[in-house]
C-alpha cells in the first residue's frame, strides 16, 4: 500500500488511492470507471456506487479535487445551485439543500470559499505605541493600560512593543512580527504611512487606535477630534472671546489635523479671522514636546491646544512670562487626560472616551480574527466637554 494511503478507514493491502503506482483492486475498478467518465463529460446523474466502497469513494474524490459540478451532477442539478446551498443562499429548497450539503460531506468535498474561523478569545495581540509617543507619565501610558484591560476582559492577551523613529525609517519590522508571537496588531498612536503600508502586507488583522492613515486600508478607532475642537471653540466665542489661537503641530498626527480643521471650522462659521502667528507648534520633528512656545507678539484671549499635556505646558509657559490664567488668558485642552500640576489651574477639556475606543478596537481585532475580513473603516467614537477653571469669559478677564 501506498505510504499516503495509510490510516484510510477500510483500506487493505488489495486497494490502493488512484495516485500510487500499484494496480487497484476490482473493488476500486468502479470508481475508475465513474472517474473516466467524468473526464469525458458524459452523463451519470443516477450512476451509483457499492457501499462497501463509499469510504473509498470519499477517500478518491478528496485527494482527486472533487468540484462544486460534480456534486451536481451527482444529484441532478446545476452547480450554481449547489454553490447557493452551501453558502446559505436563497433559491434552494431546504430538501435539497440538506441533500447537497450530505452529499458534499461524503464526498469529502472542502468548500474553498467558506470563511476560515480562529478562535476569538485567548488572542494573543500586539500593541504598537511610537516610542516618542510613551513614556511612564503620558496619556498612551494610560490608553495601554486601558486597551490591555479590554483585552483581558475579553479573554485575550496584549504584548507591547515600542516602535523606534529607526524602526520607521528602516522599515525594520517589530520582533512581535519577526518572531511570530501575535495573532493581530493594534497600533496605538501614529505611525508613519509606509510603515503602516509593511504592517499590513503581512497578512494578520491590523487595527489603528486614535489615528487613521488615508494611505492605507484597515480599520481605524478614533475620538471625535474635529466636533469636540469645535465644540470647545464655539464656548470659547460664546464666553465673548473673538481673537483665539491654535496650539499643535497640525500635520504630526491625524487626530492633530483634525482638532485644527474643528478650531478654524467654527471660527469660519462665526466670521472670525485666525491670526497666522496665533497657531504655532507644540513639538519638534521628532516628536519632542516644548515646554517653551513661540508666543506672538500681540497675545490673543484664549487659545485651543490640540492635547492637555501641551495645553498645561503652554499654562506654566505664560505664568512663567507674568499672564494669569484665565484672568488675562484663557486656555482649553483635549483628551481630559493631565492632573493638577504646580499653580496651573484645572483644565477645560474634551473628555475622549478610551475605554469605549478599547472595547471597539477589541471587538473588531475578535472579528477579524474570526474571519470577517470586510473593512469598516473608519469608526468615529464620541466625547464631552469638561468645564473648569482654566477658562472664562471675556468679562471676568477684564
Amino acid at each position: 500500500m501506498g505510504a499516503h494511503c495509510e490510516g484510510v478507514k477500510g483500506a487493505t493491502a488489495d486497494f490502493v488511492c488512484f495516485h500510487c503506482p500499484l494496480v487497484a483492486s476490482a473493488e476500486a475498478k468502479p470508481l475508475q470507471q465513474y472517474s473516466r467518465s467524468l473526464k469525458e463529460n458524459k452523463s451519470h446523474q443516477k450512476r451509483t456506487l457499492p457501499s462497501q466502497t463509499s469510504t473509498i469513494w470519499r477517500f478518491y474524490f478528496t485527494m482527486s479535487g472533487i468540484t462544486m459540478r460534480d456534486i451536481g451532477r451527482q444529484l441532478g442539478v446545476s452547480a450554481v445551485t449547489v454553490s447557493k446551498a452551501l453558502a446559505g443562499k436563497s433559491g434552494v429548497s431546504e430538501e435539497m439543500r440538506q441533500k447537497i450539503i450530505r452529499r458534499a460531506s461524503e464526498l469529502g468535498y472542502v468548500n474553498p470559499n467558506a470563511p476560515q474561523t480562529t478562535p476569538t478569545s485567548g488572542l494573543d495581540v500586539g500593541i504598537l505605541i511610537p516610542e516618542n509617543f510613551f513614556s511612564v507619565v503620558s496619556f498612551y501610558a494610560t490608553f495601554y493600560k486601558q486597551l490591555v484591560q479590554a483585552l483581558t476582559d475579553a479573554g485575550h492577551f496584549g504584548i507591547m512593543e515600542l516602535v523606534t523613529h529607526d524602526m520607521q525609517t528602516a522599515l525594520t519590522l517589530p520582533n512581535l512580527l519577526r518572531s511570530r508571537h501575535v495573532d493581530a496588531l493594534i497600533c496605538l498612536g501614529q505611525l508613519t504611512s509606509p510603515y503602516m503600508q509593511l504592517l499590513t502586507r503581512q497578512e494578520m488583522p491590523v487595527i489603528c487606535l486614535d489615528f487613521h492613515d488615508p494611505f492605507v486600508t484597515t480599520d481605524a478607532i478614533v475620538s471625535d477630534n474635529a466636533f469636540g475642537a469645535a465644540q470647545l471653540t464655539y464656548w470659547l466665542i460664546e464666553q465673548g472671546h473673538r481673537d483665539i489661537g491654535f496650539v499643535g503641530d497640525i500635520k504630526a498626527t491625524s487626530s492633530i489635523m483634525e482638532r485644527y480643521l474643528g478650531f478654524l471650522s467654527a471660527m469660519l462659521m462665526k466670521d472670525l479671522p485666525v491670526r497666522p502667528e496665533c497657531v504655532f507648534s507644540d513639538r519638534d520633528p521628532e516628536g519632542s514636546m516644548f515646554h517653551t512656545f513661540q508666543l506672538p507678539e500681540k497675545m490673543p484671549t484664549a487659545f485651543v491646544v490640540n492635547c492637555d499635556m501641551s495645553a498645561q505646558a503652554l499654562i506654566t509657559d505664560l505664568q512663567s512670562r507674568g499672564y494669569r490664567v484665565p484672568e488675562d488668558i484663557s486656555v482649553v485642552g483635549f483628551d481630559d487626560f493631565c492632573p493638577t500640576a504646580g499653580n496651573t489651574p484645572p483644565l477645560t477639556t474634551f473628555r475622549v472616551n478610551c475605554p469605549a475606543m478599547c472595547r471597539m478596537a477589541v471587538k473588531l481585532i475578535g472579528e477579524r480574527c474570526a474571519g470577517d475580513r470586510k473593512t469598516v473603516g473608519r469608526v468615529v467614537i464620541g466625547g464631552e466637554c469638561v468645564f473648569r477653571d482654566s477658562a472664562a469669559s471675556v468679562s471676568v478677564i477684564h
